[in-house]
């Protein structure tokens, strides 16, 4: 055998295929039921019964001449044709395609298939996906007071067969596991706009959503910033709803950019009331103050609109009290002494009127304990000489010297 028809020889048994690999073919023919394909000049394949089922839309229209990928399900079937399957190079396919999404930073569409407490479960492409909450748009994204998790998932139902613009943020085919976001498209739809604005910008807008952490605002071309409950007034509140509504319009403060996440201040445009608060309110003081929340440690009463102050339960009565609840309501005035004053940490302390408090209390403590007689300090004394100092009741030192000698 010459050199050259062994080198055509071996690479031509090179060129045949395997099962399992994926090769290209152009379709000859198409009937109910299967597609033929010439596969590279070697052979027919054959697509038939559910291998035709495909998994990627690419496979949906396929007609003579095109040219098409396919997986080697056998080299050779019954009828001498080689077993194709259109399913198998589909899955494939669509893992190389969700892939390249992810790696380019493309944004695709995906369809919300169903919804559970977590998330959506998407149809991305060929593939199944995964949208969890945290990665749904701030359109989107379900608000609910107290995060009920039956309302959340409610809120998700509501998104079931819609398509959203979505990107790949994790692809990983061994484990099977896509997951996507929308958020992340909404980011970068918001890079450009969120440029023009820098900490310390002031901005008006609308209140869109409260929170028990906070209120959201949205503002300018469409965009929305969260004020923090420590942020919405200089004073202590327990809820948003306590100052805020849903609708208000308001102004407030640029303090924090983080990429798509905006950190609004409403109190920082007002003057922090408690840098005058000596001017107003002074130790000693007798003032009337209205009781805002009952706690078991004590009473949050308010002094004005901007001053609030607590009373220690310690500071509400002489004796103990079994149940503050039953003494105090929210709501009532009562009066009140201060007795501790600290600006820089928007502290201020009450006593409730003709109370002694608590230190007055252990200064009459400690007096009403009975001194020791004068009998008993001298008895005390006296134990506490050494031996030789002890000398018998009307003795002198020179009686005792001499009965010493004596001896």
């Amino acid at each position: 055998m010459s050199d050259d028809f062994k080198n055509l020889v071996m690479a031509h048994t090179a060129n045949i295929p395997k099962a399992g690999d994926v090769i290209k073919g152009k379709i000859i023919s198409v009937e109910k039921g299967q597609i033929q394909l010439d596969v590279q000049g070697l052979t027919v394949g054959v697509v038939r019964g559910r291998e035709l089922f495909a998994e990627s839309r690419e496979y949906g229209n396929l007609k003579v001449g095109d040219e098409v990928e396919a997986t080697v399900m056998e080299l050779e079937n019954e009828n001498g044709e080689m077993e194709l399957s259109f399913r198998v190079a589909g899955y494939q396919r669509a893992w190389d395609n969700v892939k390249k999404w992810m790696n380019e930073g493309l944004a695709v569409k995906g369809k919300a298939l169903s919804a559970n407490k977590g998330g959506l479960m998407m149809q991305v492409g060929a593939l199944a996906g995964f949208m969890p909450v945290s990665q749904l748009s701030p359109e989107h994204y379900p608000r609910v007071a107290g995060g009920d998790k039956g309302r959340i998932l409610e809120k998700l139902r509501e998104l079931i067969n819609k398509e959203l613009e979505i990107k790949v943020i994790d692809a990983d085919e061994k484990e099977e596991k896509l997951i996507v976001s929308e958020k992340a498209v909404w980011e970068d739809a918001q890079k450009a706009v969120l440029e023009s604005y820098k900490i310390g910008d002031l901005v008006e807008g609308e209140v869109s959503a409260l929170t028990s952490f906070g209120a959201f605002v949205r503002f300018g071309n469409d965009l929305e910033g969260l004020v923090h409950i420590s942020e919405i007034a200089w004073q202590r509140i327990d809820h948003p709803k306590d100052i805020l509504k849903v609708g208000d319009k308001i102004k407030a403060q640029i303090i924090q950019l983080d990429r798509s996440k905006i950190y609004l201040s409403i109190k920082r445009l007002v003057d922090d009331p408690w840098k005058s608060v000596k001017e107003k309110y002074k130790m000693g003081d007798k003032v009337s103050g209205k009781i805002l929340k009952v706690e078991p440690f004590g009473l949050m009463v308010a002094l004005d609109k901007e001053i609030h102050g607590l009373a220690h339960i310690s500071e509400l009565a002489d004796e103990s009290i079994a149940n503050i609840n039953d003494k105090f309501k929210v709501g009532e005035t009562k009066e009140f002494e201060i007795v501790s004053l600290e600006p820089m940490e928007h502290r201020l302390g009450l006593r409730a009127a003709g109370v002694k408090g608590k230190s007055a209390r252990k200064a009459e403590e400690k007096k009403e304990e009975k001194p020791a007689s004068a009998e008993a300090t001298a008895a005390k004394a006296e134990e506490a000489k050494p031996a030789e100092e002890i000398q018998p009741e009307g003795q002198s030192q020179e009686t005792a010297d001499a009965a010493e000698k004596k001896e």
